[in-house]
């Protein structure tokens, strides 16, 4: 099915380029205009519907999981997931290539838990052959951890590999899979996973207000007493929920509403198949209409992930990301900065209520902008290529 783009002019409403909050569709806004209580068994019934529905999208593992909502941004269940599942003498790989494995790592820091960081910089993915080699060297490793989807370069890291390798060396493998989850396949027990994450605001297209952890019922049983947190403790909150089919503390009701909503339009579309290849398409069409416009991908084609595009900023001294922010903005698009830590760059999305023709429109917008700015040339400058290649070699 063709999803139709919400009119962002009718309503007033730009395109939100971004990994997350992103466009939704109307009907998705519509279904917050009602308030629901907390205690009220209508809303525990809504509670336990996105457990099971959430659960049904992983397949023939769900007996074996359970799924655990956690209110707050997807680093909360990230925190949530590390605390919970990582006993205090534990020690974590976390394999990083951008800020958001940086941040895992700065958790763990927080958390006082060990780690050991496999830091790829913003071009390149960790591989198995790295992670058995770390894995065969140090034994006290307990846990690995891996970004599905790294959005601030947009990479998407191979996970399999990664699973692979930690089973073979009988650790356990938490995976982040915030920017991914609904729109790329994720089986928990081919890659043999203790535990995952997502969030309402990404590829299933809720919006902000709560993420999940969807983890072995065994896996929650252990983590009883591991938790630093009162608020982000997964065992008690699944306890609770197992008890009384309530949340501990207040739950944000609305986004639930949205979400099970976003839900039933996932589902129509034809569920992470359709949900991907719409992603997919979406990229295509805006990376090659951005390659003809001159601008330069961060990443080599094999891993550029449907969600998230990282390009180099070109070189011609009439372009600043400010400048072409704005101009982008007064057309309708809300692009990202950039996170490198090497070369100056921006991010457009894929994911959200958009389709092909959206995407054309944001390459219209983009030549119009460079228009505007003066830019003779979306070239980058050519230290970021020879940077870009001497990674990738």
């Amino acid at each position: 099915m063709t999803v139709p783009p919400l009119p962002a002019p009718e309503f007033g409403e730009p395109y939100l380029l971004t990994p997350g909050p992103l466009t939704t569709a109307y009907s998705v806004k519509q279904a917050m205009l009602r308030d629901w209580g907390s205690w009220d068994d209508d809303f525990r019934a809504m509670t336990r519907a996105l457990r099971n529905r959430l659960l049904a999208m992983i397949g023939d593992g769900a007996p074996d999981y359970d799924c655990v909502p956690i209110q707050g941004s997807g680093s909360y269940c990230v925190e949530a997931m590390l605390g919970s599942f990582v006993p205090r003498d534990g020690k974590v790989l976390v394999l990083a290539n951008g800020a958001y494995g940086l941040r895992a790592a700065q958790t763990l820091d927080y958390l006082g838990r060990a780690y050991e960081l496999l830091n790829k910089g913003d071009y390149l993915p960790p591989r198995g052959d790295e992670v058995a080699r770390i894995l065969a060297n140090d034994p006290a490793i307990t846990h690995v951890l891996a970004i599905h989807c790294e959005t601030s370069s947009g990479i998407l890291n191979p996970v399999e590999e990664i699973a692979g390798a930690t089973q073979n060396a009988g650790r356990k493998l938490l995976i982040d899979s915030m920017s991914a989850f609904g729109a790329l396949p994720l089986d928990p027990v081919a890659l043999n996973c203790a535990a995952f994450v997502s969030s309402a605001n990404k590829c299933i297209e809720g919006v902000p207000g709560f993420g999940f952890v969807i983890a072995r019922k065994d896996e929650i049983a252990n983590a009883k007493g591991n938790s630093h947190s009162l608020a982000l403790d997964v065992h008690a909150q699944w306890a609770t929920m197992e008890k009384t089919g309530q949340w501990r503390f207040t739950p944000p009701t609305h986004t639930v509403a949205a979400f099970l909503h976003a839900l039933d339009l996932h589902e129509a579309e034809g569920g992470v198949p359709a949900r991907g290849a719409r992603y997919t398409h979406n990229r295509d069409v805006m990376v090659q209409g951005m390659r003809d416009l001159g601008f330069e991908t961060l990443l080599a084609d094999r891993w550029l992930s449907p969600i998230i595009v990282t390009f180099f900023c070109p070189a011609d001294p009439n372009f600043t990301f400010q400048g072409f922010y704005d101009a982008m903005k007064g057309r309708g698009f809300i692009i990202y900065p950039g996170k490198l830590t090497v070369v100056d760059s921006f991010r457009i999305g894929c994911i959200g209520q958009m389709d092909e023709h959206v995407m054309r429109r944001v390459v219209d917008a983009a030549r119009e902008a460079l228009q505007d700015m003066n830019v003779s040339s979306a070239a980058p400058p050519a230290a970021a290529l020879e940077e870009r290649k001497k990674l990738a070699a």
